[in-house]
């Protein structure tokens, strides 16, 4: 089993019991490339963020379950961690938990030659969501979207 999103698949699978155990929300799992190293990252978050200790008892318990598993040929770096201020939005529950909120979204065609976007969450829908964006409301299908954060607003 080589393959990345069979990787991220599996682990996420060993991982879901431990943060669900311990009350913590699965952000994402991604293994990535980067230089000549394999890295094999989980975000977690919970209420309030997630702190060292948290990430350091989700990494003790998954490495376990993965030396047990041994399905990962490649030499690679376990990395637990918080999403991070520009937290991602790649779920449903994600974009939910973000209306109201300033985010940041990258399309994979360019509109009037614009490819990144910011602006409020004014709405989430099934296949569209739809930003506020300088007093303007404009509407963009999910399959379009590319990436999607919270806005760092400092």
């Amino acid at each position: 089993m080589a393959r990345r999103v069979d990787i991220e698949t599996k682990t996420e699978e060993l991982v879901l019991p431990i943060i669900e155990a311990n009350n913590f929300e699965l952000v994402d799992v991604e293994y990535v490339k980067e230089g000549a190293n394999w890295y094999l990252r989980v975000y977690a978050d919970k209420e309030g963020g997630i702190a060292i200790d948290d990430c350091v008892l989700i990494s003790r318990s998954l490495e376990e379950k993965l030396d047990a598993e041994d399905f990962i040929e490649d030499a690679y770096i376990l990395e637990v961690s918080s999403p991070g201020l520009g937290r991602p939005l790649k779920k449903e529950k994600d974009y939910v938990r973000s209306v109201g909120k300033s985010i940041d979204i990258k399309l994979y065609k360019a509109i009037d030659k614009q490819k990144e976007f910011t602006g409020i969450l004014k709405e989430n829908m099934e296949d569209q969501i739809v930003l506020t964006i300088e007093d303007q409301d404009i509407t963009f299908e999910k399959k379009s979207i590319a990436s999607a954060r919270l806005s760092l607003d400092f």
